[in-house]
């Protein structure tokens, strides 16, 4: 039976904790990036493969160009040609990358024409859209615009290593009219059904531009797939920014059974509260055999994706479709994201385009906004007076009282120790994955990972189901003071006490519910993009 004390408390706190909700949804998390949204990286994931068969495997995607919406043509969405989009491991544990794959972009278009005019006097007219017919998997020869990309790989540092380029062992061969074994193809995105016919027909054409790729020192192929697939991310956005219109506690006794015996007037999961629901991203998906990629630190690995424009562009006051502009210059990193919410939650609004520029190996230059969080603080200058006068609680303070923040600098910037804490641990922010943890097949998984007792989800890594918004709510607000369950066992961590967060052990979500159930269990993962017409 709840007691009318944490009802009252869960009422009040609606705007303390959503406010963290709205300033880490929109996937423009930097001032800079939101002026060039090809390069903005949405989020990451890296995680054991849960595929059948495939556990010898870790799966890594970035995502970018957020918040597309499935009608926007007539060019959608294209990569940026000029950029070097990147995913670092570090498999050593010193906050610098060991091995990256770095994919470049290529645009061309066929030209497909029309003939118009009178008989005798038709002038050759270049179409303006993308496609002049139906597109299927043994058909493409109507796509008027073609996207490939070259993926290398790079060992040791990404400007200086050594780079080689990567060789399909799957799909077009060699002679094709798309290039050689070192060019790979993206799939057009989901222009609609009239093109595609329907979902299946469209599925079958995107399948086609999963490769085999063949990876330096690895006895067996890994794969790669760039394309567009579903937004994988969840929130509730749009009531959030209404002044917070909603009590962001568990309105059930468990999580989405429809008994509305939690909170009362707590939010119910339902898919109805993600904003994102409609919108897909881009995805650059490999997967690789472990193997390849561990090193010989102890199986944990760290991982990131940054993307890197040239330092200069000159505007073609006559821009062409080959040459709108011309770039120069070094390459300049314009997008970094490792584990997500960091640059949304964490960093202050003066230093986010810092850290977008910065490298995991200099991260002691934000090491205060981790140890001393503002977020917390300021929502408790904001609203604890309310709290107070509503719930008589007389709480001092709504914001964690342990400092240094132990919990969130283990948390973000070093791991667990035993679950995802390289053999050498260097304070930096990065997904830290554990491979010798074995993955969990999808109907297994929690969407609350490590805290839900799953130790092969989030923060071990981070995969597709992993509810992070409503973790980090969790953990921000001192959850990790409070017991977790491990093996069944409620265990308390160290990091901090119960007396250290007044309200850390209450059940905070946005209502956005997501799981492993929404995705696919076949790589890439991200379930079918919208359609843009059905």
């Amino acid at each position: 039976m709840i007691n009318t004390r944490n009802t009252k408390i869960a009422l009040a706190i609606t705007a303390v904790l959503t406010v963290g909700v709205a300033n880490a949804s929109s996937h423009r998390e930097a001032p800079n990036i939101t002026k060039t949204p090809a390069v903005d990286s949405t989020d990451f994931y890296m995680f054991n493969s849960y595929e059948e068969g495939r556990g010898d495997f870790v799966t890594i995607i970035a995502n970018y160009i957020p918040l597309q919406d499935a009608y926007g043509g007539p060019i959608y969405f294209p990569m940026d040609q000029e950029a070097t989009y990147s995913i670092h491991i570090d498999n050593d544990g010193d906050a610098q990358e060991d091995i990256t794959f770095a994919f470049n972009f290529t645009k061309s278009s066929p030209g497909i024409a029309l003939n118009v005019g009178p008989e005798g006097d038709t002038k050759s007219i270049a179409i303006p859209l993308v496609n002049a017919g139906g597109i299927s998997v043994d058909d493409d020869s109507n796509a008027n615009f073609v996207e490939t990309y070259n993926l290398s790989m790079i060992e040791g540092s990404a400007r200086s290593g050594t780079r080689t380029s990567l060789t399909r062992t799957s799909g077009p061969s060699p002679e094709s009219a798309h290039g050689n074994q070192n060019t790979f193809e993206k799939p057009l995105d989901y222009i609609g059904n009239k093109t595609f016919t329907n979902e299946a027909g469209y599925n079958a054409y995107a399948n086609a531009y999963i490769y085999d790729v063949q990876i330096p020192g690895c006895s067996t192929s890994g794969k790669v797939f760039v394309g567009q697939r579903k937004d994988a991310f969840v929130v509730n956005l749009g009531e959030t920014f209404d002044l917070v219109n909603y009590v962001p506690v568990e309105g059930d006794s468990v999580r989405g059974n429809g008994d509305g015996d939690g909170f009362p007037d707590g939010i119910t999961q339902d898919s109805a509260n993600d904003d994102l629901i409609d919108k897909n991203v881009t995805s650059l998906a490999i997967e690789i055999p472990k193997d390849c990629i561990t090193g010989e630190g102890n199986g944990t690995v760290g991982g990131w994706t940054t993307a890197s424009l040239p330092q200069v562009k000159i505007l073609n006051p006559n821009a062409t479709f080959d040459k709108p502009e011309v770039n120069g210059g070094a390459l300049t990193q314009v997008s970094r994201l490792g584990s997500p919410l960091v640059n949304e939650l964490v960093i202050g609004l003066k230093d986010k385009d810092t850290f977008s520029s910065s490298h995991p190996k200099d991260d002691g230059q934000f090491a205060d906004y981790v140890t001393n969080p503002a977020l917390p603080e300021l929502l408790n200058l904001l609203f604890l007076d309310a709290v107070n006068e509503r719930t008589g609680a007389g709480f001092e303070t709504l914001a964690p009282t342990n400092f240094p923040r132990v919990d969130l600098v283990t948390a973000f910037l070093t791991g667990f120790p035993g679950v995802n804490q390289m053999s050498t641990v260097t304070a930096s922010e990065m997904l830290r994955l554990n491979t010798g943890i074995p993955a969990k097949p999808a109907a297994e998984q929690s969407p609350f990972g490590v805290a839900g007792d799953d130790l092969a989800g989030f923060p071990n890594g981070r995969r597709p189901g992993d509810d992070v918004v409503d973790i980090a709510l969790r953990v921000v607000m001192g959850a990790l003071c409070y017991p977790i369950p491990i093996n069944g066992e409620p265990t308390n961590l160290g990091l901090c006490e119960e007396s250290d967060a007044s309200v850390g052990n209450q059940a905070f979500t946005d209502g956005a519910p997501s799981d492993a159930s929404m995705m696919m269990t076949t790589f890439p993962y991200l379930a079918t993009p919208i359609a843009g017409s059905k």
